[in-house]
């Protein structure tokens, strides 16, 4: 309700100042410091004074005296607190929020008709994916969820490398080498980790093998990459022989985060069809275009940026760039945006991309990027595929799920509700609180911030953390299932062994502070999901739930829902407020890929 109140008030703001003739280019809407009873807030009378010669809280009063909140729904009256004006909810606006926070999926904006492409993580299919990316697909899957929410028709994708030197290396190390030449044991029963060790192996004779050997592998290299150029079937399949079986681990790999793709995209499509050698062709009658140092390449420093994009090597194969403008023109004829989250050692590439789809006449309004910075380990580490070094994200995950158990475990005798946890429960509630943890502490941060992953900080019940969030929705699962109901079901749903009363609830019934505040952040939640979406910065939905836990965990301790005590009639509507709640902080969460907890 919070968006229809929004509107609501900027159409009154603009009658009010139409009507005394002021510009109405800028309300100066904004949300008010919680100290303030009012939902939103103007400033605009500051803008407004030089123009009126009056001080700003006059202003404010000329514009609240030609407001008349009696026509208004959700506004119940507009208060002048010095230069600002506030707008009180009313009762109507409280009543529709709960009423629409009870249905399962509150927060999901209305359809859009606008298709979104998002393509994150597309790491290189050349061994485990590392700790390191592993804020890639934690950010992807989280904004591609939050344009889904916000009414976007989302597509996931993940652009496969399998045209470059290093799947070619990789090929020819798979085909050269056997069992017995690899030094170690894979790390793990899985493809991409048996399978690594035969691009490590190449690596390391590529390195120090004898010459003529290493110069007849460079050789077969080469060969690989000529082959993928002229679209020759039998180098496709060498490649996609390997390039498959690793990406197929890769892909359990982050499943378990759960990051999941509609498409996997490879590049070499955009070679086979075609689409890359008449790009080429486009390029090079570019002004920008020049052939220097035995290659192709765009001059772009007229277009403020100082390294030159090099397109086409001199022995006539292309580069990742000039496939990936293939790509991106594709995107752009089978959507309306096109998304891409990207590490910060990729920001250059991204503008070199963005500059030369615009000298080859594309719309790039369509193209957003969303830059993330490194996640660190304490102490630091090294991560590289090729020297076969790093720490797995595998290797992260189950050390989450290893301690998020000993939390689990150790809190067993403190639990208040009075559900035996079996062996099954603890461990499916240790899967859902260590990878929660995991995504929440680094969703959470500001993607263009470097982060240091703290586990005391992740796994902290206690503080701002998932494990803090998820317990909200625990808590809602626990009451609502003490008065009957299963939380997993709205409370209307015809499968409900109890029945709420409907007509009994009644939002003024909710007269503490701490219920109105609780209602008033359920209000604000689709709002919140349309400015995240807007922005594409998903930690702006985490940092609501941290706010949302705290109004509800202070409704909590000062409300009762179920004791003796309380009037049947404020019991109805303050167990409404819970599963309005709980429909709130899930929505919330899945969002952010993070688990909502039954119980913990």
């Amino acid at each position: 309700m919070f968006l229809a109140l929004r509107e609501e008030v900027e159409g009154a703001l603009e009658s009010a100042l139409a009507a005394l003739e002021y510009p109405t280019d800028d309300l100066g809407i904004e949300e008010p410091p919680e100290d303030v009873e009012s939902v939103l807030a103007s400033s605009v009378a500051f803008r407004l004074a030089g123009e009126a010669g009056a001080a700003p809280p006059q202003v404010a009063g000329q514009l609240a005296d030609e407001i008349d909140a009696d026509e208004l729904t959700y506004v119940a009256a507009v208060q002048t607190q010095g230069p600002y004006l506030n707008f009180l909810p009313s009762d109507a606006y409280l009543a529709m929020t709960l009423e629409t926070a009870t249905e399962a999926d509150y927060g999901h904006l209305d359809d859009r008709e606008e298709s979104v492409v998002v393509e994150h993580t597309s790491a290189n299919p050349t061994g485990p994916v590392h700790v390191g990316r592993a804020r890639n697909p934690i950010i992807g899957d989280a904004v591609a969820s939050l344009l889904d929410a916000a009414g976007y028709d989302v597509e996931r994708h993940y652009y496969v490398n399998d045209a470059g030197r290093q799947i070619a290396t990789f090929t020819w190390a798979y085909e050269t080498f056997d069992e017995e030449d690899l030094e170690d044991e894979p790390e793990r029963d899985r493809t991409e980790y048996d399978l690594v060790r035969y691009y490590r192996k190449g690596n390391a004779f590529l390195e120090d093998g004898p010459e003529e050997e290493v110069e007849d592998a460079e050789a077969e290299i080469e060969a690989i990459m000529q082959g993928l150029e002229e679209g020759d079937e039998e180098a496709y399949d060498r490649v996609s022989e390997v390039v498959d079986q690793v990406l197929g681990g890769m892909t359990e790999c982050l499943a378990r985060l759960p990051a999941e793709f509609d498409e996997f995209v490879k590049e070499t499509r955009f070679m086979r069809n075609g689409d890359t050698n008449e790009l080429v062709d486009r390029l090079q009658e570019l002004d920008e275009a020049v052939y220097e140092d035995d290659a192709w390449q765009l001059e772009l420093d007229d277009h403020g940026i100082d390294k030159n994009l090099v397109f086409l090597r001199s022995d006539g194969t292309t580069l990742y760039t000039t496939r990936d403008l293939a790509h991106h023109e594709w995107k752009f004829e089978n959507y309306d945006r096109a998304v891409t989250v990207l590490g910060e050692d990729h920001k250059l590439q991204a503008d070199q991309l963005g500059q030369t789809l615009e000298l080859l006449g594309n719309d790039t309004d369509q193209l957003e990027n969303v830059i993330f910075s490194w996640v660190n380990l304490p102490g630091g580490l090294g991560m590289s595929t090729r020297k076969g070094t790093g720490v797995d994200l595998d290797d992260l995950l189950d050390e989450a799920i290893d301690r998020a158990r000993e939390e689990v475990e150790d809190r067993l005798d403190d639990r208040i509700r009075d559900d035996d946890l079996d062996e099954a429960d603890i461990e499916r509630i240790a899967h859902q609180v260590g990878i929660g943890a995991v995504r929440y502490d680094i969703v959470s941060k500001q993607a263009t911030k470097a982060i240091t992953f703290e586990w005391d900080q992740a796994l902290d019940f206690e503080a701002q953390s998932a494990p803090y969030v998820q317990y909200v929705h625990a808590r809602c699962c626990g009451i609502l299932e003490e008065a009957g109901f299963d939380p997993t079901e709205p409370l209307a749903a015809a499968g409900q062994e109890e029945s709420l009363d409907f007509d009994a609830i009644d939002a003024d019934r909710l007269e503490t502070p701490a219920e109105q505040d609780l209602l008033e952040t359920i209000a604000r939640f689709p709002a919140v999901i349309d400015e995240a979406a807007s922005d594409l910065e998903p930690h702006q939905i985490a940092t609501y739930t941290r706010e949302f836990a705290d109004r509800f965990n202070g409704f909590y301790r000062e409300c009762p829902v179920l004791a003796d005590d309380v009037d049947p009639e404020v019991r109805e509507t303050r167990l409404a407020l819970v599963a309005a709640s709980k429909h709130t902080i899930a929505n919330a969460l899945s969002v952010l890929g993070v688990a909502a907890p039954r119980s913990m």
